[in-house]
């Protein structure tokens, strides 16, 4: 199938209404909301901006319903959810350290630059590599859990999977929404949605970020100062070599070239692509079009024709 796929900025002042103007008003559109968390069925507005013809996958509830009838499935994802936890804390506690010192060799204006400039490549490769290692041992620690545990073979989780699968066969196009990202990626994957989608998918902001097959989170302005950003772990891998800034300007130091550019070369060959208000990207079979804003190595944000 040849999928076209949307990434929208935030929906402060909707415009994925626009997105779905030209859809036969008879057909079908699956949202998912499910990084609502408890407000997912708060979709009325939603439903109305696509033409009310739209049908919540119900993501979240399902997954409630899974925790809620599954009693021993229940206690072994809070168990897993535990263990990724710690895994995260491990991995935090290494790219602290790697990043602060990239970011002071990146900032540096002594010396000679070919020598700086070597450092700072190795650097960047030490940031890569505690990345990398994060990504297996979350991918390993999922792995082991789904063999355990078999979810997609659990009486209740399979019939959730066949009901989705129902409503997406049906469906010209999906419209994912943000909130919560690792909620959203828990339970898309959960429910075996990706192989389902239809030939269109509209998504924004953590809906953005699912898509992706490396989920990056980020943001500078925390309150008790400046987070790292780090690897969450994987989407479904909808977009690949894509790293989605939904929020950009309100979420990242954009005018400190030093961070910018480290952002930008930590992560490629994968672009780092803007969302902030008013932007559409739209994508054909993962291809980014040449108006698409991206981070360059330099730390600017610039069309890709011009990065």
């Amino acid at each position: 199938m040849t999928r076209e796929i949307v990434l929208l900025g935030s929906q402060r002042r909707p415009s994925v209404q626009h997105v779905v103007r030209e859809l036969d008003p008879g057909a079908t559109v699956a949202t998912v909301t499910a990084g609502w968390q408890e407000r997912e069925p708060d979709d009325t507005e939603l439903n109305e901006l696509l033409g009310n013809r739209a049908v919540n996958l119900s993501l979240h509830a399902r997954w409630q319903n899974v925790l809620e009838k599954d009693r021993d499935y229940a206690a072994a994802e809070r168990e897993h959810a535990a263990a990724l936890e710690e895994l995260r804390q491990l991995y935090l506690t290494q790219l602290d350290r790697a990043l602060d010192a990239t970011y002071d060799i990146a900032a540096g204006k002594e010396g000679r630059p070919r020598f700086r400039d070597r450092v700072l490549a190795d650097a960047l490769e030490l940031v890569r590599m505690a990345d990398e290692q994060h990504l297996v041992r979350v991918r390993e620690a999922h792995l082991e859990f789904y063999d355990a545990w078999q979810p997609q073979a659990r009486p209740l989780v399979a019939a959730h999977r066949e009901q989705v699968k129902e409503i997406l066969r049906s469906a010209t196009a999906v419209v994912i929404a943000g909130g919560h990202v690792g909620d959203l990626v828990r339970v898309l994957h959960l429910f075996h949605v990706e192989p389902h989608l239809p030939g269109l998918v509209v998504a924004w902001s953590a809906g953005a970020m699912a898509l992706t097959e490396r989920v990056v989170l980020f943001h500078d302005f925390v309150p008790h100062g400046v987070a790292q950003t780090e690897l969450m772990g994987e989407g479904i891998g909808l977009l690949r070599n894509l790293v989605p800034l939904p929020d950009a300007r309100r979420r990242l130091r954009v005018n400190d070239p030093v961070r910018m550019s480290v952002l930008a070369r930590r992560f490629a060959p994968a672009r780092c692509v803007v969302l902030d208000d008013g932007v559409r990207v739209r994508l054909v079979d993962g291809g980014l079009p040449t108006e698409a804003r991206v981070v360059d190595h330099d730390g600017r944000i610039t069309p890709i024709e011009a990065a």
